[in-house]
């Protein structure tokens, strides 16, 4: 297939202006060329969308691309119309005469992707599919079909029946959110069981994570008007639990000067789409939003997300934090946390129709709030990946608790949990571990294998402490789906078999107290720039440039970010290109751009140079 590579790598620059393909995705491309089904798991921001758009440039026919969300469905198409590229999308906010010059237009072959939700394909695939010539369908937001996946829409379930009627169609199912059990559920639901599963790692190492707890209501405004004049001009969603507190922080950041809307499902379907286009255009930096908003929007350039609330599950929490820094660049999340959100979201769970499923989510999002291990190694730990080493981008690896080596208490839990079939849950664990001679211990005669209570002089508060981190690491994991027994990782078994050694947090009755738990000062800080630029980037031109961006947006009626990312702006301040030629060959500058585009910003950065030749 090297004469396919070829092509795709061609199609990238002409089309997207980038010269290589990001890990895992020319392989997820080539599979699907030559006819196979896929589950991919990559990253927000970590270039799902050109494993079907670019098969959809070098294959004949289209590609239906299934999708839950209209703002998703517009932003891709107009983000694709703007390299050049013939897309279109079905959906409800278009009349039926323009939904069916539409299919009429993809059956002509005049468009390469076509959008659709998964409730239009299923109503409409029988009258007209007969008449496309389709060579991929790709299932965005996939987690969305599984019941164990954080955000499950029934009208994903009927998906199956896509794979019976395109039998000899290649399926390639898109998440960025799927633990173990998610993924498997996956293949099952879209009846493609021998799909082959590529797994990119899911770090965002650019994604600082941050969690402070204890704070009152007034405390916790004084934090997020600090964090906000440190990140001036940059623009944030700020999630809350409720519609009324995001109206209640938006009216308390605009009493302090600080402008900011509130967005939610109870507001008129006009006031969203201003509100959410004033957001998309840069002409509104902050959203006080439910989650609600964020789903779809293809904003590069968000810089920071608070959490007022801690999230029900890490699914969300990741999806959400995975809206900022998609170019990237340097973006901050932040996370407020009480016991109050535990109690809310522990009623919620219980009104959810999938009690015991949301009940453990949660537990588990509530030991990443109150995590004393690098919150990296957990997050990335809780998706099934292995990530051995501290991140030193988040709170804990900045402000580290008392460590030891946990090597030989790690081994004497797994030890025992090998001994007894790896089919013992948490307490179950820390009973043979302490020697209980519990009814149920003697039954099974876990009190005869040889690990039986070589934990004794640590209490059952400090193993529940030490085997929590040993699950925030990876070491083991929770087989819900085997009730609840926990299972020795890959990694588990380097450490248990002395290959690899674990540093452990050291448990202490009092909760640790960090520079994150203290009152916030009452002074205000300087203000900071509105993007951390990198070396070697002229400050005041990437300013002229944004400017450029702006003008030429709001003539096209588009985002900025779909002329040119924050990215490829700082490449150009850097790089100052004054010709056609140059400008094309900066990295993120496709072949249409550059006919678009170069004139006016080679005209800005020639003016720039011209007016400042002085100070050089």
């Amino acid at each position: 297939m090297h004469g396919l590579k070829q092509k795709a790598l061609a199609v990238l620059k002409r089309f997207y202006g980038y010269d290589s393909f990001h890990p895992l995705q020319y392989q997820v491309i080539e599979h699907v060329m030559q006819g196979g089904d896929a589950v991919a798991i990559m990253p927000t921001g970590g270039g799902k969308s050109l494993c079907f758009q670019i098969p959809a440039l070098l294959s004949p026919g289209c590609v239906i691309v299934v999708s839950p969300l209209l703002a998703l469905m517009k932003d891709q198409v107009d983000a694709l119309i703007a390299n050049g590229i013939p897309a279109a999308s079905v959906n409800s906010m278009q009349t039926e005469a323009q939904n069916r010059n539409v299919i009429d237009n993809v059956c002509a072959q005049n468009v390469k992707l076509l959008y659709i939700s998964p409730e239009r394909l299923l109503e409409d695939m029988n009258k007209w599919s007969q008449d496309l010539a389709v060579s991929l369908i790709a299932i965005d937001e996939a987690h969305c079909i599984s019941h164990w996946g954080h955000d499950f829409r029934p009208e994903y379930s009927q998906l199956f029946l896509v794979k019976e009627r395109f039998p000899g169609v290649p399926i390639l199912a898109l998440t960025a959110t799927a633990d173990r059990l998610t993924r498997i559920d996956i293949k099952k639901q879209l009846n493609i069981p021998d799909a082959k599963l590529f797994i990119k790692s899911l770090d965002r190492p650019n994604i600082s994570l941050s969690v402070v707890s204890g704070l009152s209501g007034k405390q916790k405004l004084g934090r997020i008007v600090d964090f906000i004049e440190k990140h001036n001009g940059q623009s944030g969603i700020i999630y809350c639990l409720s519609r009324k507190n995001t109206e209640t922080l938006a009216h308390n950041l605009n009493v302090l000067g600080i402008r900011a809307k509130a967005f939610h499902a109870g507001l008129p379907t006009s006031e969203k789409l201003k509100i959410q286009q004033e957001f998309i255009n840069d002409d509104l930096a902050i959203i006080c939003a439910t989650i609600a908003f964020g789903m779809g929007i293809d904003k590069s350039n968000i810089r920071w997300i608070i959490h007022s609330n801690m999230p029900k599950n890490i699914e969300s929490y990741y999806q959400e934090i995975g809206r900022a820094g998609r170019d990237g660049l340097k973006a901050d999340a932040l996370m407020f946390y009480s016991f109050g959100d535990v109690k809310t979201l522990m009623s919620f769970a219980h009104d959810s129709g999938q009690t015991l499923v949301e009940i453990e989510k949660l537990n588990r999002m509530q030991q990443f709030a109150e995590a004393t291990v690098c919150r990296r190694r957990m997050l990335l730990s809780y998706f099934n990946e292995r990530y051995d080493h501290d991140c030193h981008n988040c709170d804990v690896c900045n402000n580290p608790p008392d460590r030891f080596d946990g090597t030989a208490l790690c081994q004497m839990a797994m030890s025992a949990m090998a001994r007894t079939g790896q089919n013992v849950g948490f307490m179950t664990l820390i009973d043979i571990l302490r020697g209980s001679r519990k009814s149920e211990i003697v039954a099974k005669g876990y009190d005869k294998i040889k690990t039986y209570g070589v934990g004794r002089d640590l209490s059952q508060a400090m193993w529940n402490a030490y085997l929590l981190q040993m699950l925030q690491l990876g070491l083991i994991y929770i087989a819900y789906e085997d009730g609840d027994h926990l299972k020795i990782t890959d990694f588990g078994n380097e450490v248990l078999y002395g290959r690899s050694s674990v540093m452990l947090s050291r448990f202490y009755y009092e909760n640790r107290v960090t520079d994150n738990n203290k009152k916030p000062k009452s002074t205000r800080v300087k203000k900071g720039r509105s993007l951390d630029l990198e070396d070697g980037v002229d400050e005041a031109l990437f300013d002229v440039l944004r400017g450029t961006r702006s003008a030429i947006a709001k003539a096209a009626g588009v985002p900025p970010y779909v002329v040119f990312s924050d990215k490829v702006l700082m490449i150009m301040a850097a790089e100052k290109p004054t010709t056609k030629a140059q400008f094309a060959t900066l990295y993120g500058v496709a072949e249409v751009k550059t006919e678009r585009y170069w004139r006016q910003f080679t005209s800005a950065i020639s003016q720039y140079l011209s007016q400042n030749a002085h100070k050089e």
